[in-house]
């Protein structure tokens, strides 16, 4: 079963692009302000790093998410597509002197901190501003999750967080200071996870160290548990939607929230993720000895993830309903790593086919570079597409 294009207005565009499929979009931040609505004290941010396109940042905003941003740019381009910045949350292992002071001038929620380092210098620059500011303390609760080696986050040893060792040394210190406040702590264990097993070892692990610091007489009133929750890459039309009753009711039945606490959520992927398409026509097909290759005009410097991940996409041929052959599908950059797909099965190939490269809409157009001086892809919603046709009518 091939997905729902608009062809006829592709053709008129210059390729490779990305399409949004916002009434996808719109569906998807329903169904999750639904099933979280089912808990009074659960709390969704956007993670503004796997698409921040202004059109499908506005859409977003709309449907009363907040922001989860891991630079200065992102809490930018947030702040610009709307967001309050009372429900912006500033995560990342490496925050800049300019990132944190904008955080503080714009009295955002609240810094995930990730090293005792940090945490002195976000005091210094409050004092200099005469501000307090909220910090939550991403905690590394060794919980592996089942997902690619590069998008693990949650061991014990790696660049992001605060061992659970130094848990109580950080607190510490931080109720010692004058110009931050602790308000929580923080957790992301991976990305892409698709087994409940995952988030269900992350809420024992967070139900452990709850006892550990009430016992201390520590509470706080917020827990972030991150986000993590995956797609369906392998069929985007069978499931364009993610088990969010699922995801959440995990979290209902297995963490135990103390009275008062509110829950956070930072759902990036499974938000935009099956929205999104790259868009790309054809160039050549080539005959290889053993197989033959369908050339693309898109190639890793607009999407990434196979190359870097060894990722999967599902591919359509849009222009074609003849019988499939078998191609390795590749693009046109200097690398031998530009490669979408081995023994990809396609409605017969030809030159000026378009080729749609499905589960595209997260960590795609934002991770696009200009490697070989390639221009930027550009992003393209339904909606904009629709008033295109009827302006031509």
């Amino acid at each position: 079963m091939k997905g729902t294009f608009p062809i006829q207005q592709f053709a008129e565009l210059q390729t490779p692009f990305y399409y949004y499929d916002l009434e996808l979009l719109r569906h998807t931040l329903h169904t999750i302000c639904t099933e979280a609505g089912r808990y009074d004290r659960f709390a969704v941010h956007y993670a503004v790093k796997a698409n921040a396109n202004p059109k499908v940042l506005a859409v977003i905003r709309e449907s009363g998410l907040g922001a989860d941003c891991v630079s200065g740019g992102e809490i930018q381009a947030a702040l610009r597509a709307g967001f309050p910045a009372d429900r912006i949350v500033f995560a990342g292992v490496g925050k800049a002197d300019w990132e944190i002071k904008l955080g503080l001038d714009e009295e955002i929620f609240c810094f995930n901190v990730e090293s005792i380092p940090e945490l002195e210098v976000i005091d210094q620059l409050a004092a200099q501003r005469g501000k307090v500011a909220q910090v939550a303390f991403r905690i590394n609760p060794n919980v592996g999750a089942h997902t690619h080696a590069n998008i693990t986050t949650g061991l014990a040893e790696n660049k992001f967080g605060i061992s659970m060792e130094d848990m109580d040394r950080v607190i510490d210190l931080a109720q010692s200071l004058r110009h931050v406040h602790f308000i929580g702590l923080h957790f992301h264990i991976g990305s892409q996870i698709l087994e409940m097993g995952d988030f269900i070892a992350l809420c024992h692990r967070i139900n452990e160290l709850q006892d550990k610091l009430e016992a201390r007489g520590i509470l706080m009133p917020h827990i972030n548990v991150g986000g993590g929750l995956g797609i369906d890459y392998q069929d985007p039309n069978g499931h364009p939607v993610p088990d969010f009753r699922t995801y959440f009711a995990t979290y209902d039945t297995h963490l135990r929230l103390r009275p008062g606490q509110t829950l956070h959520f930072e759902l990036g992927r499974a938000v935009v993720g099956q929205c999104g398409s790259l868009i790309s026509k054809v160039l050549y097909v080539k005959q290889g000895t053993n197989k033959q290759f369908a050339i693309l005009d898109a190639g890793f410097t607009d999407l990434i993830r196979p190359a870097l991940y060894q990722a999967h996409h599902e591919m359509e041929n849009l222009s074609s309903e003849a019988d499939a052959q078998v191609y390795d599908v590749v693009g046109p950059i200097c690398e031998s790593s530009d490669v979408f797909g081995k023994a990809v099965s396609l409605n017969a190939v030809h030159r000026g086919d378009l080729v749609a490269l499905r589960s595209a809409g997260a960590y795609g157009e934002i991770m696009a570079s200009g490697y070989n001086c390639r221009p930027l892809p550009v992003g393209y919603t339904s909606d904009e597409l629709q008033v295109s046709i009827k302006n031509i009518k």
